[in-house]
């Protein structure tokens, strides 16, 4: 009886071990290369969007998953190096924001997986073969068309009505503004307004781009995001202030800060949709058969304070729409 009981409990154990092992194995931690080319101090609600998005599929930093977080401070220049670092970590997937971040990933992998949460129009950019089937491996979720910049002149001359001369601060590296500059040229002719681009590369540039805004008697301002202004939204908000040009801009953190209106999709939203995309990448999706997202809410922003700071009224057309109203 007693050898019974021990080849018995012999047989138990060997049984067990494989099974104790298979218990032992830590879970699988996949590596994300997030690359951002504005500054962490202006994109943190940004990146906690992206965060909440993974925990919602069930991807926790320091238990399943590890972020390599780079940031170009609005220096493309620093991109492509950025970029480089993150494919020697051989991250799984790199998770960029605008173009000039996405294409600099694109030109430093071929095989890592790539997803832009705010990738501005990917197709003009040279990302994406189409929208419907991106190719390569990139995909991910725009945030414009360059319809848009006709949308916001619409709304900007709907608020001053009397304007005829708008400036359009643009930025000739971003591969999306060339575009977007395009279709605001074609709008302006249908709404009789005369654009006058001004430029911008560095913030060193903002101060002069809007002397030039002045010097061309325009009498409101265009803003097409970018980085940079993003970065420096307060700034911007002031040069405008200083220089009394209602100003229109692409997403609700510039009227938040004190800009006049903003006509554009939610970022926080976008960054948390992209999870989606990297969860679909980790369990095996190739990005060449997930279709660019394009969005479908777009939020419209008015600032009560900043009008009346202006010596304008905001026509109630346009406080009805308003998804919010800043007094």
């Amino acid at each position: 009886m007693g050898r019974l009981v021990s080849v018995f409990s012999m047989a138990l154990a060997i049984f067990a071990a494989p099974l104790a092992a298979h218990a032992q194995q830590p879970a699988k931690v996949y590596r994300i290369g997030y690359l951002g080319a504005g500054s962490s101090s202006a994109t943190t609600h940004l990146v906690q969007a992206f965060q909440l998005g993974l925990r919602e599929f069930g991807y926790i930093e320091g238990r399943n998953i590890a972020v390599e977080y780079r940031w170009a401070e609005g220096r493309n220049d620093r991109l492509p190096g950025l970029a480089a670092e993150l494919v020697r970590l051989k991250v799984n997937v790199i998770v960029v924001g605008p173009p000039a971040a996405a294409l600099a990933a694109k030109n430093a992998t071929k095989t890592i997986p790539i997803v832009f949460a705010a990738g501005g129009d990917p197709v003009g950019s040279g990302l994406v073969a189409s929208l419907a089937r991106p190719g390569g491996n990139v995909t991910g979720l725009a945030t414009i068309s360059p319809e848009l910049s006709g949308k916001r002149l619409q709304l900007l001359k709907e608020a001053v009505p009397k304007v005829s001369q708008v400036a359009v601060l643009w930025n000739p590296a971003n591969p999306s503004h060339p575009s977007a500059l395009e279709a605001a040229e074609a709008a302006a002719q249908i709404l009789r307004l005369q654009l006058h681009p001004v430029e911008f590369q560095t913030p060193d540039d903002f101060e002069r781009a809007f002397q030039a805004a002045t010097q061309a008697h325009a009498g409101a301002l265009m803003v097409l995001d970018d980085p940079l202004t993003f970065s420096h939204t307060a700034r911007i908000v002031k040069l405008a202030e200083r220089h009394r040009l209602p100003a229109i801009y692409s997403f609700r953190e510039s009227v938040e800060a004190g800009g006049l209106l903003a006509y554009g999709p939610s970022l926080p939203d976008q960054w948390r949709r992209a999870a989606a995309y990297v969860d679909r990448i980790l369990k095996g999706t190739r990005p060449a058969e997930l279709p660019v997202e394009q969005p479908i809410k777009f939020e419209l922003l008015a600032n009560l304070k900043t009008a009346k700071a202006l010596g304008l009224t905001i026509p109630r057309t346009i406080l009805f729409r308003a998804d919010e109203v800043i007094q």
